[in-house]
């Protein structure tokens, strides 16, 4: 058996004295694995950077065994992504996300939304935002998504402000008022149709959205705690941000709208 696709490198591990095991992120297969001969030599070892985009030819001989890679360079970005912090963490937090999908089960939403936000995490400012919105699409593909779009209780668009922990619908400030404490905040560049851009503030929101479903719905269930690279990026992201917001107002990351 044989197939040929783009892939994101997430990781590599020994195999023996030469070879590595790769794992990557393809748009037709989802996440995948496959051994790459010689992938400690010298000529490999920058390809198999996470963050790389490759082109990835499969061989096996069957479909479920581990089967072989054979990579060819496409865009080696890893170097880049070495230079800041939220950089770092967000390749390291973004690969324990996917790794919570099934093994070759295609999300080629998911694929496009890493490919988007690798390119785009040389801005530090935008990384944050960029993040929360890759988390909401995994939460999504995992049958968890979120309804943001409308008020549960009336059916309103407009002031959106809160998030139901119960439901995870939104909820306007009206009516949700009464029961604010307990409640989600719902930031809002996170409303359906917003311009407005993440402060310091809303996006510090984002991230404790995100993580209680997160927590709730997937690591709780799986007995697993959630990657530790996922504190580390939050806390590069706000520093970044705060230290972007002193020198000019922020705009929305184009890069939003493709997630």
């Amino acid at each position: 058996m044989q197939w040929q696709d783009h892939a994101i490198i997430l990781g590599v591990k020994r195999l023996g004295e030469t070879s590595v095991i790769a794992e990557v992120m393809t748009r037709a297969r989802g996440r995948h694995m496959g051994m790459v001969r010689g992938g400690r030599s010298r000529s490999m070892q920058p390809v198999l950077q996470a963050g790389n985009l490759v082109e990835v030819t499969w061989r096996a001989r069957l479909h479920e065994h581990l089967g072989e890679f054979r990579m060819e360079p496409v865009a080696l970005r890893a170097a880049r992504l070495m230079e800041t912090a939220t950089a770092v963490y967000g390749v390291q937090a973004m690969g324990a996300l996917l790794r919570l999908l099934p093994e070759r089960d295609p999300h080629p939403h998911l694929y496009d939304a890493l490919d988007v936000i690798l390119e785009n995490l040389q801005n530090p400012a935008d990384a944050g935002e960029l993040f929360v919105r890759f988390e909401l699409a995994v939460l999504n593909d995992l049958g968890f998504g979120l309804d943001l779009t409308e008020c549960a209780a009336t059916g309103i668009r407009e002031d959106l402000a809160f998030v139901s922990p119960k439901t995870g619908r939104a909820v306007c400030r009206a009516a949700g008022a009464p029961w604010a404490d307990k409640m989600l905040a719902l930031p809002p560049f996170l409303v359906a149709g917003a311009v407005v851009a993440a402060d310091s503030e809303s996006l510090s929101a984002a991230f404790r959205l995100t993580g209680f479903f997160l927590h709730r719905h997937v690591y709780e269930p799986r007995g697993i705690q959630i990657a530790a690279a996922r504190d580390g990026f939050i806390q590069a992201a706000l520093k970044a941000l705060n230290a972007a917001s002193l020198e000019m107002p922020q705009e929305r990351p184009a890069a939003a709208a493709k997630i």
